[in-house]
């Protein structure tokens, strides 16, 4: 986006000082006090986010079901397939590889801001009911859908968003990717926390029995994050270089990836079913063929828009090297 200018700064040339008339620079101390308050507000705001975020993550017992071992390798295992997913959406950025810090950085906001959606899913579900099914349709559309989007693509714009680094399109998806793997990190250690029998199992096979099936379907219910979050990540990244456009941007993300993501809870427990009535397959077996499936779909979707971008990066480098070829440099060459 081309600077705008003052007439002024528009019609004089570089002799002309224009500070404080039509530009501005930090020179004087004032301009220096101005600077950093400004530089604590607008970074206390972040902090209190992180903050409530941590203070949330403590209220419904995150830390505690991280930290206790039994939980802790449960948690470990379902997040498997979610972190090959995430890995892989990093390996295809073609443009540079991202530093550890931002990528982990990421993921920790993601445990975080994920808090967010807890609190307000268990707030505003008391509010969708009376109509049986159809009370749990709207429930993920307007609010299940949208607010975990919503708070995985704050986990991006917390830190990563405004940092140099992030200097393509691509590195919205890996970052979204990364938000959604810390998402399904935390979300999986609180259903298993809770679901896990309290049995004193030591640490070993007997515990991986006992754990084993919440953690199968949690390590199913994983990738899906990563997916949609990626998929809002990647229009994050559009709006960071269209920001004319960036309010629309960033919503086109994320009403894609509430509406795949609610899709997705609303039909998962009928296509199971009738994945199990069709193929007389009983127990997690139709539940594994269908969100397989339905992750394949839109697993796709998000390969084919990261393809696309990479063959258009490869075309234009290719274009620019080309171009760098001295006539003398081609005959060599040929």
């Amino acid at each position: 986006m081309v600077k705008p200018e003052d007439p002024i700064e528009e019609a004089a040339d570089d002799s002309l000082d224009l500070y404080d008339i039509a530009t501005w620079e930090v020179r004087s101390n004032t301009d220096r006090v101005a600077s950093v308050l400004w530089w604590l507000l607008a970074g206390s705001a972040r902090v209190v986010i992180i903050l409530i975020a941590l203070i949330l993550l403590l209220a419904v017992g995150g830390l505690a079901a991280l930290t206790d071992p039994q939980t802790g390798i449960l948690t470990a295992l379902s997040a498997i397939p979610a972190v090959g997913l995430a890995v892989y959406v990093s390996l295809t950025d073609i443009t540079e590889t991202e530093p550890i810090s931002l990528l982990v950085a990421t993921f920790l906001l993601g445990v975080l801001t994920a808090n967010f959606a807890a609190v307000l899913n268990t707030v505003l579900r008391p509010y969708f009911v009376g109509l049986g099914f159809i009370s749990s349709i709207i429930f993920f559309f307007v609010v299940v859908g949208p607010i975990e989007e919503s708070v995985k693509l704050l986990a991006v714009r917390l830190y990563a968003y405004s940092d140099d680094r992030f200097d393509s399109v691509l590195d919205g998806a890996v970052y979204g990717a990364m938000a959604g793997l810390g998402f399904a990190v935390i979300e999986n250690a609180l259903y298993i926390a809770r679901q896990l029998p309290n049995s004193g199992l030591d640490i070993g096979l007997g515990l991986i029995g006992a754990g084993g099936g919440i953690t199968a379907v949690r390590a199913l219910a994983g990738p899906g994050h990563v997916i949609y979050s990626a998929i809002a990540g990647y229009y994050l990244g559009l709006a960071k270089f269209n920001p004319g456009q960036r309010g629309p941007i960033i919503m086109k993300g994320i009403l894609l990836a509430a509406v795949i993501h609610a899709m997705y809870n609303a039909t998962v427990g009928v296509g199971s079913g009738l994945i199990a009535s069709v193929t007389g397959f009983s127990g997690i077996i139709p539940y594994l063929i269908y969100v397989i499936s339905y992750d394949s779909v839109f697993g796709l979707m998000l390969f084919i828009k990261i393809r696309r971008y990479c063959n258009s990066y490869q075309r234009v480098h290719s274009t620019d090297r080309e171009a760098e070829i001295s006539p003398d440099e081609s005959d060599v060459t040929q």
